[in-house]
């Protein structure tokens, strides 16, 4: 892929990062396989499930368009063995053109059990966070310019998070807020520009149905909300056969359309890949959307003593 030339007076340009901060597609990474790894969009999940697991999403958005977003996201949690509670951590880069980012994030979650069913889960994200911008690919109009730069310039900044999840075996609700700091980022000493981290809002909710002793139906959504930016929802469903095999299908609004399909090896290796149609504008620019989702789940600290314990009586 050649590298693009953005012919821009830098301080055009500036103001445009600053603009990019308002807006939520270009703050935090996006991807369509939420359901598979949703823990990143909600620190309460750490440590919902009773063995530590890792996966990772590959993100390539808009195929086609030159320096188009690339995102790479991994992630691993799980619980502690007092059981209540959860941690966990992930990372992740997004890079769009001469701009990239990269973050860093550790994660604590307590569970409070409601009845015998039903838990409710409380968590905080803390982590950094450097955005960088690559002045050796922007290529001024006014090469005299003094905002002009070839270097790489970066800023480095801390970033919290905070989630609730109320959760059964069969349905789950969420509300997460990450960027809760609204830290300020400014892009360069020598100008007065500014941009800010607004935090967002995230709710999330889903329902697990049995279809006879091999099927599984769940519906989900994901409301996305950044001020002033109009709510965003995603509307998914997929169909899973024997805990092993699923399909399934999503809509963002004023976005996409994405058809997903997935593997599992004996629930402990996923495998998972999505393909966005695009909607908007952009449809005649792009052939679409790719992500690959890779992951692997350990085995518990009761699955283990339990397999030591079977071991020893047939000793």
């Amino acid at each position: 892929m050649k590298k693009m030339v953005y012919k821009i007076p830098v301080f055009v340009f500036a103001w445009l990062i600053v603009l990019s901060f308002e807006a939520e597609a270009q703050q935090l990474p996006q991807y369509s396989q939420y359901l598979i790894n949703d823990y990143v969009l909600n620190p309460a999940i750490a440590g919902n499930k009773s063995y530590f697991e890792t996966k990772s999403n590959h993100r390539f958005q808009w195929v086609g368009i030159t320096d188009a977003p690339r995102t790479f996201i991994l992630s691993m949690h799980g619980p502690l063995k007092t059981e209540n509670m959860g941690v966990g951590g992930y990372l992740f880069t997004d890079v769009t053109g001469p701009t990239s980012r990269f973050g860093v994030y550790g994660s604590y979650a307590y569970h409070i059990q409601l009845n015998e069913t039903m838990k409710l889960s409380m968590g905080l994200f803390g982590g950094i966070m450097q955005y960088n911008i690559d002045g050796s690919k922007i290529t001024l109009v006014d090469k005299t310019d003094p905002l002009g730069s070839t270097g790489i310039e970066s800023i480095l900044i801390p970033d919290a998070g905070f989630g609730l999840y109320w959760y059964t075996e069969d349905y789950y609700l969420g509300a997460s807020i990450p960027q809760l700091l609204q830290n300020k980022l400014k892009l360069s000493d020598t100008t007065n520009l500014t941009g800010k981290l607004n935090s967002h809002y995230y709710v999330m909710g889903g329902y697990i149905f049995k279809a006879g002793s091999d099927f599984e139906i769940e519906p989900s959504f994901l409301m996305k909300m950044v001020i002033p930016v109009p709510v965003q929802f995603d509307i998914s469903g997929k169909v899973i056969y024997q805990k092993m095999v699923w399909v399934g299908a999503s809509y963002r609004t004023f976005d996409s359309m994405s058809a997903l399909v997935g593997y599992s090896f004996e629930e402990k290796i996923f495998f998972g890949y999505s393909y966005d149609f695009t909607l908007s504008d952009l449809k005649n620019y792009n052939s679409g959307t790719h992500e690959v989702m890779l992951g692997v789940r350990f085995a518990s600290s009761k699955k283990k003593q339990i397999e030591k314990t079977d071991e020893a009586l047939f000793e």
